[in-house]
């Protein structure tokens, strides 16, 4: 508690600190399970983090709550780190279809309908409100505040820091696109696909 009249200053916008740098939380939300997961990025917030992230969720969550699951099903907004154009997103995920068997399926929501997607009603807006009023001086004050994300429904939260480095601006050449294994649904394909082990018998 400050003094009546003393308030902390703080900045109004989140541009980078020099010395602290810019946090950059990307987050999972289990509907079953009503439990989410975010890592705390210090780096870019690219296709690899987003991918990195989902790798260390399903590792250490979901695996083991599916053990038996085949496939995986994503929503994703169509634009950011996990954009339905962006090439690097795909080839991340192929990646992490040869690593764990899984037939990954992902749905983008389609241009200005991201507010529709479940993790922004059911994490992040209970994230926003646990940290409101707190000043983020630091990623622990940040992982910690979002891992202290509860509701009265029983929702559980998961953050860690990810401090790994992330290279931006990543080109993906036509004949590497071509190797990712991928069937793209009749209906808006570009936004509804399915990315498969290229190793079935994994």
């Amino acid at each position: 508690m400050r003094p009546k009249g003393q308030p902390e200053l703080v900045r109004v916008h989140d541009f980078v600190d020099k010395e602290l740098g810019r946090a950059t939380p990307y987050g999972i939300y289990d509907l079953g399970r009503n439990s989410g997961w975010v890592s705390v990025g210090m780096d870019h917030d690219t296709a690899e983090f987003a991918v990195e992230t989902i790798r260390r969720w399903w590792r250490t969550m979901g695996r083991p709550a599916y053990p038996e699951a085949s496939r995986l099903l994503i929503t994703a907004d169509a634009g950011g780190s996990n954009g339905s154009r962006l090439r690097l997103w795909k080839i991340e995920l192929q990646k992490l279809a040869d690593e764990t068997g899984l037939r990954i399926v992902v749905c983008h929501f389609p241009p200005g309908t991201s507010k529709w997607n479940k993790i922004e009603h059911r994490l992040f807006s209970y994230i926003t409100q646990n940290w409101r009023g707190k000043p983020l001086r630091s990623f622990e004050t940040i992982v910690n505040l979002i891992a202290a994300t509860t509701t009265k429904t029983g929702l559980k939260v998961h953050a860690e820091l990810n401090t790994e480095i992330y290279q931006s601006g990543i080109k993906v050449s036509d004949a590497e696109l071509a190797q990712v294994k991928i069937r793209c649904d009749k209906f808006h394909g570009d936004w509804n696909y399915e990315i498969q082990p290229r190793n079935p018998s994994h």
